[in-house]
Parts: C-alpha cells; sequence; structure tokens
C-alpha cells in the first residue's frame, strides 16, 4: 500500500501546480490605452502632438483650397477666345474675374496688357503665375519640417529616456528593479514611435499636396500656351 500511496502523492502535486500554472496563464494583461502611453512618453509628446494637429490642419485646408483652384470651365478658353476676336475686352475680363483661378487671373493679366508688346505680356503672365504658385504651396514647408524634424524629436525623447533610465539606476545602486527603470524606457521608446508616427503623416501629406499641386501647375501652363496662341492667331 505504500509503494502505491507515493506516487499519488507525487501525482496530486504535480496537479496542484499545473492548475497554478494554467491560473496564472490564463489571467488578462493588464490593457493600457494610447491615451496612457502618450503620457508615459514625457513632455516631448506634447511638441509631437501639436505637429500632428498641425500637420493635420495644414493638409485639410490645403486639399480645400487645391480642389477650388483645380474647377475649371472646359468652354472658358473658347469664350475669352471669341470675345477677344470680337474685340469685347470688358465682357473678357469679366469672364475671368467670375471664374476666379489660377490660370484665369493669368489670363486675365495677359488681357489688361494687349496692346503691348509681347514679351511684357509675357512677363505680367509669368509674374502671376509665381505668385499663384506661392499661394497653393502655402503651409507646405511646415509640413516639410515636420517630416524631418518630428523623427528627431523622437530620437531626443529616446536618448532623454535613456540617461533618465541609467540615473535611475545610479540612484538605485544594488536595489535596481524594473519598476525603478520603466519610466525611463517608456519615455525613451514611446517617444520615438511618436516621432516616426507624425513624421511618416507630414512625409505622406507633402507629397499628396506637391502632386495636386503639380497636376495644377500643369494646367495653368496649358492654359497660358492657348493664350498666348489666340493672341497670335489672326481674327477670322
Amino acid at each position: 500500500m505504500n509503494l502505491l500511496q507515493i506516487p499519488t502523492a507525487a501525482y496530486d502535486t504535480l496537479r496542484e501546480m499545473g492548475e497554478q500554472v494554467t491560473t496564472t496563464v490564463e489571467t488578462p494583461e493588464t490593457a493600457i490605452n494610447t491615451f496612457d502611453l502618450a503620457i508615459k512618453g514625457g513632455w516631448l509628446m506634447i511638441v509631437l502632438f501639436v505637429l500632428l494637429l498641425l500637420s493635420i490642419y495644414v493638409l485639410i485646408e490645403r486639399i480645400l483650397v487645391i480642389r477650388n483652384a483645380g474647377k475649371e470651365d472646359d468652354s472658358f478658353m473658347n469664350r475669352i477666345k471669341d470675345y477677344i476676336h470680337e474685340g469685347k475686352i470688358e465682357s473678357a475680363l469679366a469672364l475671368c474675374r467670375k471664374t476666379d483661378t489660377p490660370a484665369s487671373r493669368m489670363v486675365e493679366k495677359g488681357i489688361s496688357r494687349l496692346g503691348r508688346p509681347m514679351s511684357d505680356i509675357t512677363e505680367a503672365i509669368e509674374n502671376v503665375g509665381n505668385i499663384e504658385i506661392a499661394k497653393l504651396e502655402k503651409g507646405l514647408p511646415i509640413l516639410a519640417t515636420t517630416a524631418a524634424g518630428a523623427p528627431m524629436i523622437g530620437f531626443l525623447g529616446t536618448v532623454t529616456g535613456m540617461v533618465k533610465a541609467f540615473m535611475s539606476m545610479a540612484s538605485a545602486g544594488v536595489n535596481v528593479n524594473v519598476n525603478i527603470l520603466s519610466t525611463g524606457i517608456y519615455e525613451a521608446l514611446i517617444t520615438t514611435v511618436g516621432g516616426l508616427i507624425v513624421g511618416i503623416i507630414a512625409l505622406f501629406a507633402y507629397n499628396y499636396l506637391t502632386t495636386q499641386i503639380k497636376g495644377i501647375v500643369n494646367r495653368m501652363e496649358m492654359r497660358i500656351m492657348e493664350f498666348m496662341d489666340i493672341l497670335n492667331e489672326p481674327a477670322n
């Protein structure tokens, strides 16, 4: 009987240990939301959050501006051609003001210079075109700076976080534990992630807007070429 009881006791002990392990494994982990993680990143996360909001604002505002600038009337240049050939300069100017697009403002400047040498007309149109392009590109330097600067701010947080971690280790001496190091490590890792996220968003926004602006500039150049052709061709 004693020989049978020893394995039974060992089996009961192993079973209790297995139940304890199972209970430990099945215990749900504590969930940490994004806001709590951001707070652990330190004050640099505030800077990154401001840059993120600024980038989103510039993106939305520029999209609206570019969308309005890209609206075109397919019959615009044909009507300008008819007015110029018929000598209705005031009607052509009124149409340009009514259309209110970068191309129409360039054409308006060209019409207002009719009667002068072609070089003067071309120069006046180019000056207006440069102003219109500058208006379209307003805010893009902010996105470019954020795309380059946000990751650097994140890396700065990494350095400061690791400095805090090592300072905590030095202060604790032989009593170093995970809790002492957690604050510095959190700041080191979270600011890096935050900086990369903000930088990636700003970079994609910058490239998207520049692509849209290039499309508008190409259409502006096409309209000006059509306008110069109208001035150089004889009236019917």
